[in-house]
């Protein structure tokens, strides 16, 4: 389960002193225990997909912020988070492979965005970044 394993690198960065890595799993180990108080139950393991994706978003957006400002210790600060973050997601496909997965279900020119997505998503839930399936759904049905 990926809470272990989180609980496991926070208990690894603590006793390295390594504050960063304490600081992201800390964040990443309260997200994993809310989500499952408020469930009420453990949670699956798309589910814990799904909350790293979210902190791996929100990560991606404080980068963006740090290069507008054009603050170099930050963007280095949130690169390192990223690669931290990104570990725990399954391997990630590549846009050939998105393609190859897409077009196999059925998704094919003419086709409605809206549709295409909602037999992209449940698909490649955790297996891919939304910017990158978006990117092949568009490619596929024009």
């Amino acid at each position: 389960m990926l809470k272990t394993a989180v609980f496991e690198q926070l208990k690894t960065a603590m006793r390295e002193k390594d504050t960063l890595s304490k600081g992201v799993l800390t964040l990443l180990k309260s997200a994993l225990d809310l989500a499952e108080k408020e469930k009420g139950a453990p949670l699956t393991e798309e589910e814990e997909t799904a909350i790293v994706n979210r902190e791996i978003k929100q990560t991606n957006q404080a980068l963006e912020g740090a290069q507008n400002a054009q603050r170099d210790d930050l963007i280095e600060q949130e690169k390192a988070k990223l690669v931290l973050l990104k570990s725990f997601l399954p391997k990630q496909l590549t846009e050939e492979e998105v393609a190859a997965v897409l077009t196999e279900a059925g998704v094919s020119q003419g086709m409605n965005m809206g549709d295409a997505m909602k037999i992209a998503k449940p698909l490649l839930a955790g297996k891919t970044d939304g910017a990158t399936m978006s990117k092949v759904v568009k490619s596929l049905i024009q």
